[in-house]
């Protein structure tokens, strides 16, 4: 069972295989919902590409949600209109506030801001992610003097029980029984910098910690 946690500061400054669907050859997360996602006007989502000091699922959690940031209406008609039947949750398609109430949101949403990898953000989200995967932790507080130091974010996100990329993001875009809304609304917020950290957990197996940033 997947769990997330958000905490915004304001401030001035569990995946499933595809087994129906065919693979695609294609550098884009997405190409597998449709053969859209490989045109080459999307490649400008892909702003982690050289930010090579982190893994290679954090930066496709980056370049997910800056295609889903920049074509939200796309990614409604394809991710989120295949995402149900696809991932094994059929129940999602008759969810009648939380995964329909993303589905209408992103068909009408404006463009938000492509996200770039921060060091700051990345060196924060990395530490608050080992520190509570080793013990076991789920929340914001940072439990050592070294994750206080290195706390930098505007707004955070923490999920856990999810490895693959697309399963964290949907985890906390559909944002289930939470009725802020809040985990969605910091992965679509104004926010232009990020730091991603995937490890291993205790608890859940795995966590991943999103701080974003101006």
């Amino acid at each position: 069972m997947a769990v997330w946690f958000l905490l915004i500061v304001f401030s001035n400054g569990s995946g499933a295989q595809n087994t129906s669907l065919p693979m695609v050859e294609s550098s884009s997360p997405l190409a597998a919902y449709s053969s859209e996602w490989n045109n080459p006007l999307y490649d400008k989502c892909n702003t982690a590409s050289k930010a090579l000091y982190m893994k290679d699922p954090e930066r496709e959690v980056i370049y997910i949600l800056n295609l889903l940031r920049v074509y939200p209406a796309l990614f409604a008609k394809t991710v989120l209109a295949k995402y149900p039947s696809v991932s094994g949750n059929d129940n999602l398609a008759n969810d009648q506030y939380y995964y329909q109430s993303l589905v209408k949101e992103m068909l009408s949403m404006q463009q938000a801001p492509l996200l770039y990898a921060d060091e700051k953000c990345l060196n924060s989200a990395i530490c608050h992610a080992k520190t509570s995967g080793n013990s076991g932790y789920t929340g914001h507080e940072r439990k050592t003097a070294d994750c206080g130091k290195k706390k930098y974010f505007s707004a955070e996100c923490c999920d856990y029980g999810n490895e693959e990329p697309l399963e964290i993001v949907l985890s906390l875009l559909i944002d289930t029984d939470v009725p802020s809304l809040g985990h969605r609304r910091a992965l679509l917020g104004s926010y232009d910098r990020i730091g991603v950290s995937i490890q291993p957990h205790k608890t859940y197996q795995y966590n991943t910690v999103l701080d974003f940033d101006y």
